[in-house]
């Protein structure tokens, strides 16, 4: 198959912004790993102590419920509309 000849931008400077290559897509370029960034490190300063990951949590249970509580309320309403107005 012949590659098409790629259109050139006056101020493309060949530079690669984000590499949209994917393992197993046809056509997938294979580089070295010397040019593939270095997987980062965490440390221990970046992990979550016991205390912040409850409170994390907890925090995002809380935000699931009341949302939750929101749409049902929102659903219950809707029904009560329907039924007491709308089928009227």
């Amino acid at each position: 198959m012949n590659r098409k000849k790629q259109q050139q931008f006056e101020d493309d400077d060949g530079r690669v912004i984000c590499s949209m290559d994917v393992d197993g897509m046809p056509g997938r370029f294979r580089r070295s790993t010397e040019n593939s960034q270095p997987n980062p490190v965490i440390s221990d300063s970046d992990q979550l102590t016991k205390t912040e990951a409850r409170y994390f949590t907890a925090s995002a249970l809380l935000a699931a419920l009341m949302i939750g509580t929101v749409f049902s309320l929102t659903w219950v309403l809707f029904t009560l509309f329907l039924t007491k107005v709308v089928f009227r």
